[in-house]
């Protein structure tokens, strides 16, 4: 039976929901004795409005919030009948609740226009519900409004390029190529792309755009490298982050570790830049906002050590998922690198297998820099993946076709704002399919 098939049977039952936890931080259930009628109502005429409502995740929470418009008890009420219907364990309901009550509380977040977006990319993830086809349109909806300015600088080009073009001669891919090398894609992978479209254009009827667009948008996208499945090791699974300074390593870190946590996972951020005492104090916060364990050392201490002690705590605390920061000091490159291999080659004695993944953190503003940076670091330390942040604030976004033609290492992330829920999963199809529509 399907996710929604099993929801609308869960909704159409005769029977009357239990009386629920009404304020985040008093969880003990009301005896039935304290019940309002007029309680029980509103319970009933939700149910109701919810099982013939469209079963898309952002049509429930409008049913659920219909009437309120801050945060509070009825807010909290509502959520947790929400999560009741859909036989969430109470434990893991109150565990998301109260989690999403301090977390408003720490941001300073009241109303609820403030905080629905990040409502509903919470409860898509504690729910499984990311892949659905709710969460699917609205990220191509945040994909596309990101990569506006890209968008002016290649697909807009390349429409007012079609539109002017008789014929697809030598002029035409002339052209074409100084667009793809304007938007940085870059000369070799602009070269390896356009070699790539010419030879499939030869049956596209000259003056045809749409199907030019067509084969452009499936071209582009089948350069991207898919993420392989990978068998999840015991816990925890170390994932050591690497990137220079100033990518966006950090946010980025937590931003990972949100969505772990929002999985239900157990989570340590380890502060292995021990350079800057700033890089401890923002992780620290991080942390505690993400409601998630932290382990640093004093500034300057051993990153490698740091590692160490940090996966021995881990393994004895239970954690699911380690996150390892990295310093990012490419001035002193070489010693950088030794750094980061001794630290790889610590945490493999201490736990074998481990780091599970490295990742890359690139930012995207940096264009051609974040080609140069993918080079430098691959060629010292295997790279399992790539996260590219920024890409909503830059019209440099065609580096992301240079690093995956010539690197051919998976893109899983991409940074589309300032927000939690602004880390969300790359998709080809959806990336390219954007750049177009």
């Amino acid at each position: 039976m399907g996710f929604f098939s099993k929801i609308r049977q869960l909704w159409k039952k005769e029977e009357h929901p239990s009386k629920i936890e009404a304020e985040v931080l008093k969880p003990e259930p009301v005896s039935p004795a304290a019940v309002d009628p007029a309680d029980e109502e509103w319970k009933v005429s939700l149910r109701r409005s919810l099982s013939l409502a469209e079963p898309r995740l952002s049509v429930w929470l409008e049913q659920l919030t219909g009437g309120i418009d801050k945060k509070g008890a009825p807010l909290w009420e509502r959520l947790y009948f929400l999560f009741e219907v859909l036989e969430v364990p109470p434990a893991e309901a109150r565990k998301f609740v109260t989690s999403f009550s301090v977390w408003l509380d720490d941001m300073g977040y009241v109303h609820l226009e403030e905080f629905r977006s990040e409502l509903q990319y919470r409860m898509a993830l504690a729910l499984d519900l990311e892949d659905e086809e709710d969460e699917r349109d609205r990220l191509f909806l945040k994909l596309s409004q990101g990569l506006t300015k890209t968008k002016e600088q290649l697909s807009k080009r390349v429409d007012q390029l079609l539109s002017s073009s008789v014929k697809y001669d030598d002029a035409f891919w002339e052209e074409l190529e100084e667009i793809l090398i304007m938007a940085d894609v870059g000369y070799q992978a602009s070269a390896d792309l356009l070699e790539r479209l010419r030879s499939r254009a030869r049956n596209i009827e000259e003056g045809n755009t749409d199907q030019f667009k067509e084969l452009f948008m499936r071209e582009l996208a089948e350069i991207f490298p898919s993420t392989p499945r990978r068998i999840l090791p015991e816990p925890p699974e170390v994932l050591f982050v690497i990137g220079v300074n100033g990518v966006g390593k950090t946010t980025t870190i937590a931003k990972l570790a949100y969505r772990f946590r929002m999985k239900g996972k157990k989570v340590m951020i380890v502060a292995g830049d021990t350079f800057r005492a700033a890089a401890i104090e923002q992780l620290g916060i991080w942390a505690r906002r993400t409601g998630t364990d932290f382990y640093s050392k004093e500034r300057g201490a051993d990153p490698a050590s740091v590692a160490y002690e940090a996966l021995d705590k881990a393994l004895a605390q239970g954690v699911d998922v380690v996150l390892v920061d990295t310093a990012g000091r490419l001035h002193t490159k070489v010693d950088l690198m030794q750094e980061l291999k001794k630290m790889k080659k610590v945490m493999a004695k201490k736990l074998p297998g481990s780091p599970h993944r490295t990742i890359l953190v690139l930012d995207a503003t940096t264009g051609q820099n974040a080609l140069s940076q993918t080079e430098l670091f691959s060629r010292e330390i295997q790279i399992d993946e790539i996260i590219m942040t920024k890409l909503d604030g830059t019209a440099k976004g065609g580096v992301i076709v240079a690093i995956a033609l010539q690197h051919g290492i998976p893109i899983t992330f991409i940074g589309l704002g300032e927000k939690m829920e602004d880390l969300r999963p790359f998709d080809g199809q959806s990336f390219a399919k954007a750049l177009f529509k």
